[in-house]
């Protein structure tokens, strides 16, 4: 009864999200920055900040760390734009960074955040030591980045977007509303952007008056994963009882919760820094879980959008949940966090933190960093390993030397027939002088106060924004015509394949029948950027092409135990930040300007591809790439192959040769990548692995796919990097797109070409940007027989090496006795090439139906054309 009791809790929080406080008050409202993962209980604690009387309460700032559950590109975007729905542009914005951290401590200004404290070099490229608990795809990280899908169906989008080195950073934010006066400070995720702020701003710690923490767990045990008292001999129990909530690592780590996990020492230096610290940890969150009885009550009171949403994503998280124990295993953790915080805010005269929401209590805690004993030096602590001088200048043989946890499967954390002994990020209870006096939430408060005045709500979602609002559809009718050969085209979602695809979609239908993308998110983007080829088909007039999404894990990367998780070993080299994730998950923020289709990732499934529960509409679930491919083989005519175009990591293709019997139809395969070094000065580009001097990215993010590709007895003809870098000219490529005709996708690619350029001059983190360029001339070859190109071919005999060894994965090496026979592209004429690159994107022929965002703005403040096929 006491969960029952306390959803009433759950209600008057969710209330207030679209109801708002009749406290009136006249002092000078407090200031509020709030740092969070862009989660999904994230929206509900956003939403009731943003609902508070300003004359009371001021949310000045939303910084976000984005090293845990979401990505930066997608998670700055979508912040962007649940506050222009709200009305509240005037909010301040801060994500990412590209200052780093020397080898002595120093801390450059603007680290971003990226990677926990102890990973942090100089760049945005780094592992997932502890990112790696966190799902990545279906239920992680996809799920999160899109909404589970309804972040593009419901949203309106505002004119602030993500845009390279124009976004303001997490700690220029952070340095800009701290430093103009007193502040109170929200963490609602990983810490790392807070604590990088107070290590480099000493002076700036005055202005701040509190710290509120959602996170930790103290004295909790927690409630998931036990057996019940009925249950069978057979029946394992998971979480049970356990302080933390690693679900996906608790047999290695039951001690920490997700959100100091992300960052342990981040979090040790936020408790440490002598700001007053309110914890409302799993103790307290622990005790509300979303009750049926609850969830039936929102579902029956969404007044406003903003509840709409809400609503929409907690049912999409019910509906997704990996088994039965949904109502018993979610908790509204950062939304209570915001109410305990906001309640003792608005009483300050009370003692000892007295509130409505949670029973409160002075406990003297810590955050473990490090395993015992201290002082060795086991190659797991970056802080001290290897350094004469410990980084940061930490005590020798102190709480922070001793072995940290590498990552789920840390044979150190191990005990037989036990529980693991780990305990990074354990918020717990020492005496003496290591602890620090905090004021903690221990159990949640019945509370039964409903507010539901509406107030500071919504304006409008994405289908009320404009008069004539319709999803349209565009199939293009090609039954006169006669299709040219059957081309599959699998790609990783760089800024090249955005380029290659528009090239692909350009070809005569008569020449290259495109009859599917396939992704494979195991190179320069994220999964949830497979919006972005929808949109991109949509304004081409191509909805009819299907898109299957592929394995989220490189080869032998995913976890043995959860494959949801596993590690980044080859992940890593691709940049964070600036030039990488980034920027491919935003298209280096020119996504926006492509017009909304209709086609997204949805979370949707259904029993028929195993999901525990069919969701509401299961017909809108995301295929998967082998689902895609099998179904397009059914479609070809007696006797046809599949050529197939690869333009990142061989990841797809490789699971189609294991998992299916149907290599022997495809007819050739073009792989745009690969190096062959012919002298030692010849190197290849993977510049964030220094130790591998000769690999190229294609081959390195997934070298044991590429070594299965190379071995299959497939016919490939390889693209590699030396002769992409003979045409990968910007002057000359954007010169002839000059002169060439303006349809709207050549407008796009020149403002995409021309903004990679751009970059490449400004700033050192786009050095790399002509790697994009060259990843056309895939396309180009494919794209038919052009005698101006002049292509050179030679065969010769080559292996892959893939032995797990850093240095020497992903390098392609010519060897006549072992190696597999492949075509190796030499030479194509350049001016040949930018000609055909540059007519092709001006032909008017096969050009876009839908120009740009704005274009379909227009068309929505306009009455619908009844030819259109409307759905």
């Amino acid at each position: 009864m006491l969960w029952l009791r306390n959803s009433w809790i759950v209600t008057v929080l969710i209330i207030e999200v679209f109801g708002a406080s009749l406290y009136t008050v006249e002092a000078k409202p407090q200031r509020i920055l709030l740092d969070t993962d862009v989660n999904t209980d994230d929206f509900f604690a956003l939403f009731y900040l943003l609902k508070l009387n300003r004359s009371e309460f001021q949310l000045e700032a939303i910084t976000m760390n984005t090293n845990t559950w979401s990505d930066a590109g997608h998670a700055v975007n979508h912040i962007y734009d649940m506050l222009y729905m709200m009305g509240r542009d005037d909010i301040a914005v801060g994500v990412g960074g590209e200052g780093g951290v020397l080898e002595d401590g120093t801390i450059l200004p603007n680290v971003g955040g990226y990677l926990p404290i102890v990973e942090q070099g100089m760049t945005t490229a780094g592992g997932c030591r502890y990112r790696q608990a966190i799902p990545v795809g279906l239920g992680g990280r996809l799920d999160v980045d899109t909404n589970f899908g309804l972040r593009k169906a419901f949203l309106p989008q505002g004119s602030r977007r993500y845009s390279p080195l124009r976004q303001p950073t997490a700690q220029q934010v952070m340095i800009e509303k701290i430093s103009t006066g007193p502040i109170t400070v929200f963490l609602i995720g990983a810490h790392t952007n807070f604590a990088i702020f107070l290590l480099n701003n000493p002076h700036l710690k005055k202005n701040v008056e509190l710290i509120y923490i959602m996170g930790g767990g103290v004295r909790s045990k927690n409630p998931t994963g036990c057996c019940p008292k009925n249950a069978s001999t057979s029946c394992e129990p998971g979480l049970c009882g356990d302080p933390g909530n690693l679900y996906t690592g608790y047999d290695s780590n039951p001690y920490a919760e997700f959100n100091i996990f992300g960052d342990p020492f981040a979090a040790y230096q936020v408790f440490h820094s002598g700001i007053p610290v309110t914890l409302v940890p799993l103790d307290a969150t622990n005790t509300i879980p979303i009750t049926e009885e609850f969830f039936k009550a929102f579902e029956e009171s969404q007044g406003t959008y903003e509840a709409e949403y809400c609503f929409q994503s907690l049912k999409m998280a019910r509906d997704t949940w990996s088994d039965d124990q949904f109502y018993a295993s979610y908790f509204m953790w950062d939304s209570l966090a915001s109410g305990v915080a906001i309640s003792i805010m608005r009483n300050s005269q009370k003692k000892n933190g007295e509130n409505e929401f949670a029973e409160m209590d002075y406990m003297n805690i810590t955050v473990v960093t490090s395993n015992k004993p201290y002082g060795i030096s086991d190659g797991s602590n970056p802080l001290f390993d290897g350094l004469e001088v410990p980084k940061f200048k930490l005590k020798k043989g102190g709480v922070h030397s001793g072995h940290v946890q590498t990552g789920l499967r840390d044979p150190f954390c191990f005990v037989e027939n036990g529980k693991g002994k780990c305990k990074d990020g354990y918020t717990e209870e020492v005496p003496g002088p290591d602890a620090v006096h905090v004021l903690v939430a221990t159990k949640a408060k019945a509370n039964q106060d409903v507010i539901n005045r509406p107030e500071h709500t919504g304006r409008f979602n994405l289908l009320t924004e404009f008069p004539y609002y319709r999803e349209v559809l565009y199939k293009p009718d090609f039954k006169h015509k006669k299709l040219g050969r059957p081309v599959v085209f699998d790609m990783d979602m760089s800024a090249g394949d955005f380029l290659a695809l528009f090239y692909l979609l350009k070809v005569p239908v008569e020449v290259l029948n495109l009859k599917a993308i396939l992704v494979s998110p195991t190179g320069w983007a994220n999964a949830a950027t497979i919006d972005i080829i929808y949109d991109l088909l949509h304004m081409m007039g191509r909805d009819d092409i299907p898109v299957g999404l592929g394995e989220v894990f490189a080869m032998n990367q995913a976890d043995k135990v959860i494959p949801q998780v596993g590690d980044c070993n080859y992940a890593k080299a691709i940049p964070h930040g600036s030039g990488g994730f980034l920027d491919s998950d935003t298209l280096y923020g020119l996504a926006r300007d492509l017009p909304r289709s209709p086609r997204r990732y949805t979370a949707e499934n259904s029993v028929n591809f195993g999901a525990p529960r069919d969701t509401d509409h299961p017909e809108l679930r995301q295929p998967l790439s082998l689902e895609i491919w099998t179904s397009i083989l059914k479609t070809l005519d007696p006797g046809s192959k599949i050529t197939v175009l690869t333009n990142g990591p061989l990841t797809t293709l490789a699971k189609i040769i294991t998992a299916t019997k149907t290599a022997s139809l495809i007819q050739n395969v073009y792989v745009v990548g690969g190096h062959i070094s012919r002298s030692s000065l010849d190197k290849g580009n993977v510049f964030t692995i220094p130790s591998n001097k000769y690999a190229e990215f294609n081959m390195f993010l997934d070298p044991f796919a590429a070594k299965t590709v190379f071995e299959s007895g497939l016919n490939i003809t390889l693209i590699p990097l030396g002769t992409q870098r003979k045409v990968s000219l910007f002057p000359e490529t954007l010169a002839r797109l000059e002169m060439t005709r303006r349809t709207p996708e050549a407008q796009f690619v020149k403002r995409l070409l021309f903004r990679l350029y751009t970059l490449q001059q400004t700033h050192h983190r786009y050095h790399h940007m002509d790697t994009f360029l060259g990843e056309i001339l895939g396309a180009i070859l494919l794209g038919g027989d052009h005698p101006n190109l002049k292509p050179t071919m030679q065969e010769m005999r080559v292996k892959v090496i893939a032995e797990g060894v850093e240095s020497r994965d992903g390098q392609i090496l010519m060897d006549k006795k072992h190696g597999k026979l492949v075509k190796i592209l030499k030479n194509v004429d350049p001016v040949a090439y930018f000609d055909l690159f540059a007519s092709r994107l001006g032909d008017e022929k096969q050009s876009a139906v839908l120009g740009s965002y704005d274009e379909q703005r227009i068309m929505w403040n306009t009455p619908p054309n009844p030819t259109l096929l409307d759905i």
